[in-house]
């Protein structure tokens, strides 16, 4: 089986992106690593180009930050068809070297999951929305129960998830079209698919949102002062999808209008797979103007 399709998407925090791709390259599974990265101003992209680790296959800098979709996406359209496809966020960070392994287990047991992920961890709240354990050939996990529309946290959150590739085969893409990311993946595969979305429990990680300077594995890359803005600084004042969503919300409610009536099925395409969108709906004009507002607030 070709080795999984990891993709790591990095935006400044570049004491994160060391000290979390050292534990990442710990892994003892094999996969395939993609990096790509949103325009950072810190001094992260200088780190990326320093890294030679074999499993590194691919490192792309966008000119611009498009938001986290775009980049996404980008990746997602050059996954070869068998490869389970991983998404990793640079605040995650591995306890244990055999991670994927423990993600397999479940998805050979269950053939109808689809997409598993990890509930936030330290220094988050403990949260998971509802759910059931489901138990098969001394292997579980947790399945997520109710997936509705507007309910914002009834979903697998994004900074760790594995996807089966059939199921990518039937859903095509995160939507660029409404942007939500994660909470609109969810629902669309609870909902409009046979399979099953959850949580892997064996897996532990933490994800530190800081690392101080003074223990920062980076620091020799670093471009900050970091007396009166640090890489921290810099991501928090670019981040906005909570304004995105106060602008742009109303495309998510209206997609799923779109699907409830009829008028789109349940795969999403993307503006990196011309093919993807040749014969099905897809509006270009929401999925550009959401492009837009991360190039115009978030560079």
């Amino acid at each position: 089986m070709t080795p999984p399709f990891i993709t790591y998407s990095t935006f400044h925090r570049l004491g994160l992106n060391a000290r979390n791709l050292n534990s990442l390259f710990n892994t003892t599974d094999d996969f395939e690593l993609h990096i790509i990265d949103s325009n950072s101003q810190d001094g992260t992209w200088d780190y990326i180009q320093s890294l030679n680790d074999s499993r590194i296959k691919s490192k792309t800098r966008l000119p611009v930050n498009y938001g986290p979709i775009y980049a996404l996406n980008y990746n997602l359209a050059r996954r070869k068809p068998d490869q389970y496809f991983i998404v990793l966020e640079s605040d995650v960070y591995f306890y244990v070297p055999d991670w994927i392994s423990r993600f397999m287990k479940i998805f050979k047991a269950f053939p109808e999951v689809g997409l598993l992920g990890l509930a936030r961890s330290h220094p988050y709240p403990a949260y998971y929305p509802e759910v059931s354990v489901q138990e098969r050939s001394g292997v579980s996990y947790l399945q997520l129960m109710h997936t509705e529309v507007g309910n914002v946290l009834d979903f697998v959150p994004g900074q760790c998830q594995i996807l089966r590739p059939e199921l990518i085969n039937l859903i095509g893409y995160w939507s660029e079209e409404n942007g939500y990311g994660d909470a609109e993946l969810s629902l669309r595969i609870n909902k409009y698919t046979p399979f099953k979305a959850g949580y892997a429990i064996d897996i532990p990680i933490d994800m530190l949102q800081t690392v101080p300077c003074a223990t920062c594995e980076g620091s020799r890359w670093c471009i900050c002062n970091r007396i009166n803005l640090t890489c921290f600084d810099l991501r928090n004042t670019k981040h906005k999808n909570e304004s995105f969503v106060l602008t742009h919300g109303w495309k998510y409610l209206e997609c799923f209008k779109e699907l409830r009536e009829g008028k789109r099925t349940v795969y999403c395409a993307s503006i990196h797979d011309p093919e993807s969108y040749k014969n099905r709906l897809y509006h270009m004009d929401w999925a550009l103007e959401n492009f837009n507002f991360y190039v115009s607030n978030a560079n």
